[in-house]
């Protein structure tokens, strides 16, 4: 592996749009899909990015690609793709904090497959600290794995939902909808809810809680 970023990274463009509103300070989040090869991991990433913030550098061990295929660009609603595959998992843990230091990325996104013993509390201790140092978004994909000891700031399951009705024709695929379970955060209350796309902002919504009331609700996303 001999990817290094450019000597010289310019800044963003104070002209692009805003994050969405769901986003909070930009930091290290973790996703476990509850099946392996579930495409709804790195979809329920990118939901929480914005395409004007800049390219996405996407990282993928030799597992993950093998196993969960390669990114589609057109596939992705004008997202901007960087992809790098490598070996290893430290090699993706190394590329993603090294990506986590340019700052003309609008996020850095990781796919690492099974466990792996240098995913561990330093490893990604190191990789929130630059992600909020830089401002920079930093997803981490662990595919055919249970949770471990981790630093991530959040902790996510994530799941494949049926989509919802397309109104103008029924036969047509509908917009995805996610099972989203915040199992640990630093920020909010845990909880668990049906997500997917707001049809009139376009943003990142979580439709509504499942197994919580409307008080657990509230000061889960608060």
């Amino acid at each position: 592996m001999t990817w290094s970023p450019p000597a010289s990274c310019p800044a963003p463009s104070d002209a692009l749009p805003r994050r969405p509103a769901a986003l909070r300070q930009p930091t290290l989040s973790e996703i476990f899909p509850e099946t392996a090869v579930d495409a709804a991991a790195p979809a329920f990433a990118l939901a929480h990015l914005d395409p004007g913030d800049g390219p996405v550098l996407w990282i993928q061990d030799r597992l993950s690609l093998r196993e969960s295929g390669r990114p589609f660009p057109p596939g992705l609603g004008g997202y901007e793709l960087l992809h790098l595959q490598v070996s290893r998992a430290q090699d993706v843990l190394w590329a993603m904090e090294q990506g986590l230091g340019c700052p003309a990325l609008g996020a850095v996104i990781g796919e690492i497959w099974g466990t792996a013993p240098a995913v561990d509390f330093t490893a990604t201790k190191r990789l929130a600290l630059r992600s909020e140092a830089h401002g920079i978004p930093a997803w981490l994909i662990r595919r055919g794995t249970a949770p471990e000891l981790s630093a991530a700031r959040e902790r996510w399951r994530v799941a494949a939902l049926p989509a919802r009705p397309e109104p103008d024709d029924a036969r047509a695929p509908g917009a995805a909808l996610w099972s989203a379970e915040l199992f640990r955060t630093r920020f909010r209350a845990p909880g668990r809810w049906v997500a997917g796309h707001d049809p009139q902002s376009g943003n990142l919504a979580f439709d509504h809680a499942i197994d919580m009331d409307a008080a657990e609700a509230q000061r889960a996303m608060a």
